[in-house]
């Protein structure tokens, strides 16, 4: 019985230490969690979110048309269209993928980036085309977030060199694998329509996520999801790599509470930011233990360690000032992955949601 035991416990030893995973961890020093303190001490201002109802899952992004109606991007590809108050609702159309962002061009197009299919066009009246593909070559291999500028390029947020969650079966997959792994292979884009061409602005990003254009245009404000930071980059930089030079790039915050997501322009010059999840204590502690973290990757799921579900959203100005900061510790809407915010409302995004959150200003 003995012998079974010890060779039961050299068989897991074995697995633990060996087994092969799909990520080759990057050692990097996690600073310590802030906490919510600050300006970021717990409030309930998101606790009371009235609900329109969707019937299905995942309005990640929400943004206003040019016509007025409301859209926003589900999980299943379809791209909904509403009245601002949730009526007449229907399916402007489905791209067979999962869109995370879109703006729309001066004409009125919806520019997608679709994590599955690539970075898309769809015309007013719901035909679909695509701008850039995502196959092995493409420099767009994990698509996220897009903003077009008045010149009409277009901005995108490339999350994952490494991962792209048309490999991997799912977003959320490919975005665990990339986190894990800390090895910044995202970037930022540029795509020019009159040119069809595509240049890369930064690289060197832990999980590029949000992005949005200051009101001079000439900086990006860009979410780094693994690092739990903002950054200011040029729109003018080239292939800049922000791992070894900041020449034309800050940070513009730093250690932020939790795991921020989309950026959305607001009224008033405001920048709204939202978390999809806090800090957790123990992921943060394997940042400098690469060992570990593939040691974790063995285990089964529900021993990962995962963050806490935890509702908050925050407001900031493009010379870093956060003015807004509201909070649900309950989080009773999950996952609030960003805020819209219209003259008269506030609307939350969520990445696994049934409805869209609102709230009156």
């Amino acid at each position: 019985m003995k012998k079974i035991l010890l060779l039961v416990i050299l068989v897991l030893i074995t697995y633990l230490i060996s087994w092969p995973v799909p990520v080759q961890p990057v050692s990097w020093d996690a600073p310590s969690a802030p906490g919510y303190t600050g300006i970021h001490a717990p409030n309930h201002r998101l606790s009371s979110l009235q609900l329109i109802s969707l019937n299905e899952e995942g309005p990640e992004h929400v943004a206003l048309g040019k016509d007025g109606k409301l859209y926003t991007a589900m999980a299943s590809g379809n791209i909904l269209r509403m009245n601002p108050d949730g009526s007449e609702l229907e399916v402007f159309a489905n791209t067979g993928g999962r869109v995370l962002g879109f703006d729309f061009d001066n004409a009125g197009n919806l520019i997608a980036a679709d994590a599955l299919q690539g970075v898309l066009i769809i015309s007013t009246d719901g035909k679909i085309q695509k701008l850039i593909d995502n196959d092995d070559d493409s420099p767009a291999r994990y698509p996220n977030s897009v903003i077009v500028a008045n010149t009409g390029k277009i901005f995108i947020t490339n999350s994952s060199g490494r991962f792209a969650p048309s490999d991997w079966g799912s977003v959320f997959e490919a975005s665990m694998l990339d986190i894990v792994e800390q090895s910044a292979t995202g970037s930022i884009l540029e795509y020019d329509p009159a040119q069809k061409t595509v240049r890369i602005v930064a690289r060197g990003l832990s999980f590029a996520n949000g992005i949005a254009l200051s009101q001079d245009e000439k900086h990006l404000f860009v979410i780094e999801t693994g690092r739990y930071r903002v950054w200011k980059i040029a729109t003018s930089a080239n292939h800049l790599d922000l791992t070894q030079d900041s020449t034309q790039a800050s940070v513009l915050f730093d250690n932020l509470p939790g795991y921020p997501d989309n950026l959305m322009r607001g009224q008033d010059g405001k920048i709204w930011l939202g978390f999809a999840k806090p800090r957790n204590d123990i992921i943060d502690f394997m940042g400098d233990k690469p060992w570990l973290r593939k040691m974790v990757l063995r285990f089964p799921r529900f021993l990962w360690p995962m963050p806490e579900t935890y509702g908050h959203v925050i407001a900031f100005t493009e010379d870093g000032q956060i003015v807004v900061d509201l909070q649900d510790p309950a989080g009773s809407y999950p996952e609030t992955t960003g805020a819209t915010e219209t003259q008269d409302r506030l609307y939350v995004q969520s990445l696994h949601a049934n409805s869209l959150g609102w709230m009156e200003k």
